[in-house]
């Protein structure tokens, strides 16, 4: 048998006497252990003879149970299958726990970019001008007029207070550090993640885009309606379709406006920032105005007169005098409005009834600050939809019966008015407080500017709404204000009658400012969408992020384009508001749980210049900010959430290869700290156990890994839920082998990901390949987050004596397991195990419950049944009776059992009758026997053979003439020493045993086998007949594994009874429970 050894050179000679007195002792004790094995086979007491023919011992206890031999030193905690099944009534529970974890990679930082502007003109200003818009123009007055002062007061001040407690956030982010150019989303993505950065971020830029629409919307209605409604293309044929024509025209002039605007941007951005503050002066003018109207109604009211029917509005627009009748040259003559309610303009014609009933009163509609009509406008009127606007407290005369109100002159209301709705078309007029952080790379002191610009601008705009709001109130009257279009003053803009010195400065002044908002949208969306392409954490947007060759983004210009013109499709202004309040509120939201998050971390980083902030106010923010998207509008709410969902679990799983530092990663670690320390505070529960999974794999020289069906195995097992930690031993010191550790981490986490196994990796280094694994059985994972479970490949060359991971190392390892209390899974032929990507259309997953050890193996077939590898598979339970056991009974309790753990199996109990032990059974013991004797023999004579080298090679460097020496050291040197067993060495090896000092060669063929092993073989060659006659065909055989000797002197004969007992099965997976219960019959 063909061996090597190494000739080591000592230095001193008293190294080299202790050397060979230390390998004389040894091989003495090694000689008195080998005397101790033959003589007491097993170290069972009632089997003490090793022959087993021996006439003295009584033949029935010779034999008694030598069905389960292989399983008898386990009865006392393992009970049989047949014994359990009697005592279901007793059935108990333990538990096990779980948390899950994952990590991301690190990312570099944007550059920031030079300093230009102060606070005034780079904060305060732009954000003035993106807050002051559209909605103060077009329906603060109907918001007024609709909800009254108090309501209105209300919505404003819950909107004001909601941007207010933002902005404190928001400053306090953007003061904690360098803000570079991104803004809003930059601050979000690098405080809560990639995740929720780029969720938040596309919810910014869709409400950026959808604000960019509403302004457009805007400028459209203040062009039909109030500066040449001439210029309509679609009129309404029939009465009741100005609504369906007015929509018609906004969806044509619209689209015509946003190509207009989309080349605009596109070829000259520059002149869009320059005219910016143009429109900037018109809405500053434009609110000038307005208060200086104000102050004239104190003292002289403008003349806008309201023609009422009854209590009815009357609109202007088909009519110029306000009676039923006109006296000229002492003759009654009817009035146009007279001829609108009656059929001639005879006095005698039939007319409408309520026109027959009620006088026309005209009353002037701007009674100017003085007249006390604040009272009658401090209460709400809400409305249905086609009702008539009516004035309070105006006398009114019913008609008998309703006729048909269309066609006839009466200010109608065009949507169904109440108080959330009012909230949602309201709350874009106060977004826009981003402005000033959108241009932080432009800032001179971005963490001076940001918070004082921002809160001024809040402050100011939250005064110039609050305080119009009570000015409206009290200057014009309720039926004006309700008249969203205008129609009761000849279709005047109803806050410019309002003005001074003319309504044109506001129209004029809103549309310019409309104009320019829309731009500006335009403009940013598109830049915004950059950042987020940009930083590559969205991938399906990355083409986004190219551009012209100066930078300006092209492709991100057409997609905002084209997400406009779906909010101009929609044509109404009062249905795209909610939307952009949906993500803009999503947005503010988020600012809010950033800071919060942050403040209650209090992570080491997190160091605001801005000190007027605390968790409590940013945490009411968010509140307000999320009670207002469902006041709002529940279901916009309810889409906005979904796609944002959608957008963070897409980057969940797409992208967020980026580690910004962020506070929900702070979040994330304490709330594990959190759960670890829960975890371990009580014992788990039966029903939450699962497999938490250490896989053991052996690497080969180069660091890859050896078995990686070992990993796809897992995957199918686990199907990602619970805890796995992927381990593996480099033998040697951490110091030389810290490379190759690092590339052992990269290989092992590089097929984590081919075979999708989430978990962990670690790789120890230990000196000794036995010691590594039992320091990761010992010390993998962390708290309550351990593994339950060792999951392993059968060593296949283990009767190869030079293999590392020798039977000698895999036997420890189940025992180290078994004391450690975990479950150990043993994988057989590990490389014929299916792959990821493989399906099984038949077959059958095939348990053989020998012993009850936990309920382990009725777990594992579910588990695999749940990946499509193994769905199509069918379960089958085998169990063995014995003779004195009632296999029929025992079939139906077993069915009763799979019935109660809710599992759908084939029962099938195999009966194994006692019987003599055959002479393939006694052969193949002897066989075995014969074989771990010689092993043991060729080991000392190893030894022998390093000690005599030793000499040699010590006398050569004593000596250095001496021929002769030389010569036998030449011949001692080489590494690699053939032995080959002649005559005469076999001769001399015998006479060497005479002497009782020294242990020679053990006549291995006068031996006789041990009584206890051929009863453990005759289990093994018996069961295995059983299982290969039912289950040789079997997708996969499950297998109660034996444990190993009490005594470690019979350690190499167990690993030949689990080689016989699994010969000739294709797939095993040996299953050795840890004797808790993991699985229970209780809900």
């Amino acid at each position: 048998m063909p061996t090597s050894f190494t000739v080591v050179p000592v230095e001193a000679q008293g190294e080299k006497r202790g050397s060979a007195e230390r390998d004389g002792q040894l091989r003495e004790e090694e000689d008195e252990d080998n005397e101790r094995d033959r003589g007491t086979g097993d170290g069972i007491d009632k089997e003490s003879s090793p022959f087993i023919n021996n006439a003295e011992l009584d033949r029935g206890n010779m034999y008694e149970g030598k069905n389960m031999a292989l399983f008898e030193e386990e009865m006392d905690s393992n009970p049989m299958v047949s014994s359990l099944l009697n005592k279901l009534a007793n059935y108990t529970n333990l538990t096990q726990g779980v948390v899950e974890h994952e990590a991301d990679e690190d990312s570099k930082r944007k550059e920031v970019k030079g300093p230009r502007m102060g606070t005034f003109i780079g904060v305060y200003l732009p954000c003035l001008q993106n807050i002051l818009g559209v909605i103060l123009f077009l329906r603060l007055t109907w918001i007024v007029g609709t909800a009254g002062v108090l309501e209105s007061f209300i919505i404003v001040f819950m909107c004001c207070a909601c941007t207010m407690l933002t902005a404190i956030s928001m400053s306090a982010i953007a003061t904690n550090g360098v803000v570079p150019a991104g803004g809003s989303y930059y601050m979000i993505s690098r405080s809560l993640g990639p995740e929720f950065g780029g969720a938040v971020g596309l919810c910014f830029y869709l409400g950026t885009t959808f604000a960019g629409a509403m302004y457009i919307l805007g400028t459209i209605e203040i062009l039909l309606t109030y500066i040449t409604p001439s210029a309509a293309i679609f009129k309404a044929e029939e009465v009741g379709e100005e609504t369906e024509a007015m929509l018609n025209n906004m969806r044509v002039y619209g689209t015509c406006i946003i190509i207009l605007m989309a080349i605009v941007v596109f070829v000259g951005v520059k002149y869009v920032n320059k005219l910016a503050l143009v429109f900037l002066a018109c809405v500053i003018l434009s609110i000038i105005a307005i208060y200086a109207g104000v102050i004239k109604t104190a003292f002289d009211p403008p003349d806008f007169p309201i023609c009422l029917l009854g209590n009815r509005t009357l609109s202007k627009r088909s009519f110029d005098v306000c009676a039923k009748f006109t006296e000229s040259n002492n003759e009654t003559k009817t009035t146009p409005l007279w001829r609108l309610f009656c059929d001639s303009s005879l006095l005698n014609a039939t007319c409408d009834e309520y026109f027959r009933l009620n006088n026309v009163t005209e009353i002037q509609g701007i009674p100017g600050i003085m007249s006390g009509v604040l009272i009658d406008n401090l209460w709400s009127t809400y409305s249905e939809k086609g009702s008539i606007v009516e004035k309070k407290d105006q006398p009114s005369i019913a008609g008998s019966e309703e006729t048909k109100m269309g066609g006839l002159p009466y200010v109608f209301t065009d949507i169904m008015t109440y108080f959330t709705m009012l909230v949602g078309i309201y709350f874009p007029s106060v977004t826009g407080i981003m402005a000033g952080s959108n241009r932080s790379g432009d800032l001179k002191d971005a963490q001076k500017s940001i918070p004082t610009g921002t809160i001024l601008a809040i402050s100011t705009t939250s005064f110039i709404y609050l305080s119009c709001i009570v000015l409206f109130g009290a200057c014009i009257e309720g039926v004006i204000l309700r008249d969203k279009f205008g129609e009761a003053v000849n279709g005047n803009l109803v806050v410019g009658t309002l003005a001074w010195p003319s309504p044109w400065v506001i129209v004029i002044g809103s549309f310019f400012s409309t104009c320019g908002a829309g731009l500006q949208s335009l403009t940013g969306a598109p830049r915004l969408l950059q950042a987020i392409a940009r930083d590559g954490i969205v991938p399906f947007i990355q083409i986004f992020g190219h551009g012209k060759a100066n930078g300006e983004p092209t492709w991100a210009l057409l997609l905002t384009a084209g997400i406009c013109e779906i909010g101009i499709l929609i044509a109404s202004l009062d249905s795209v508001a909610p939307i952009l309040s949906m993500f803009f509120l999503m947005c503010y939201m988020f600012v809010n749980l950033a800071c919060a998050v942050q403040t209650l971390l209090r992570t080491p980083n997190w160091r605001p210049r801005f000190k007027y902030y605390h968790w409590t106010l940013s945490f009411l923010g968010m509140s307000l900010c999320l009670a207002l998207m469902f006041i709002c509008s529940w279901y916009y709410a309810l889409i906005a959430m979904l796609i944002a969902g959608c957008i963070y679990k897409y980057i969940e799983y797409r992208g967020a290869e980026k580690e910004w530092g962020d506070g929900i990663r702070g979040l994330s670690l304490n709330a594990a700290r959190y759960a670890l320390l829960r975890v371990e505070d009580g014992p788990p529960h039966t029903k939450n156990w699962r497999p938490q999974l250490l896989v053991l794999l052996n690497l080969d020289n180069k660091q890859l890994v050896k078995h990686p069906r070992l990993l796809s195995f897992t995957s199918q097992l686990k199907a990602g839920k619970g805890l796995t930690i992927v381990g593996s031993v480099l033998q040697g010191i951490y110091l030389d082998k810290c490379t190759e550790t690092q590339k052992a981490e990269e290989n092992v986490k590089a097929l984590m990901g081919v075979e999708k196994t989430k978990g962990f990796c670690q790789i120890v280094v230990s000196p000794s390949f036995r010691d590594g694994i039992s320091y990761l059985i010992q010390s993998a994972g962390l708290g309550g987050m351990k593994h339950n479970t060792v999951l392993m490949a059968w060593p296949q060359s283990w009767k190869q004596t030079e293999n590392r991971f020798s039977w000698k190392n895999f036997v420890d390892t189940v025992r180290e397991t078994t004391a450690a209390q975990q479950a150990l899974l043993v994988a057989k032929n590990i490389d014929l195990f299916p792959t990821n990507q493989e399906r099984f259309t038949e077959g059958n997953i095939d348990v053989w419950w020998i012993v009850h050890d936990g309920g382990m193996l009725m777990l594992l077939p579910f588990l695999l049944r749940q990946h499509k590898v193994w769905r199509k598979c069918k379960m089958r339970i085998f169990t063995v009776a014995q003779m004195d056991d009632n296999s029929i009974q025992m079939k139906k309790d077993l069915q009763m059992f799979l019935y109660h753990l809710r599992l759908n199996a084939q029962v099938e109990v195999v009966e194994m009758f006692e019987n003599d032990i055959s002479a393939f059974t006694y052969e193949k013991t002897l066989m075995m026997e014969q074989r771990s004797q010689m092993l043991k023999q060729m080991q000392l004579s190893k030894n022998e053979r390093e000690r005599e080298a030793q000499l040699i090679h010590d006398r050569n460097t004593a000596s250095h003439s001496a021929p002769a020496v030389e010569a036998s050291v030449a011949a001692a040197v080489p590494e690699k020493v053939h032995m080959t067993w002649t005559k005469e060495k076999f001769a001399a090896e015998k006479h060497k045993n005479k002497d009782p000092h020294v242990s020679g060669f053990k006549d291995v063929f006068n031996m006789k086998p041990n009584q206890s092993n051929v009863r453990r073989m005759h289990t093994a060659v018996k069961l295995n007949g059983v299982v290969l006659n039912k289950s040789q065909h079997a997708q996969l055989v499950l297998l109660n594994m034996p444990g190993p000797p009490k005594n470690r002197k019979g350690d190499e004969n167990y690993m030949e009874f689990l080689e016989v007992l699994t010969e000739g099965l294709d797939r095993v997976l040996l299953v050795r429970g840890s004797g808790r219960e993991v699985i229970t019959i209780y809900s």
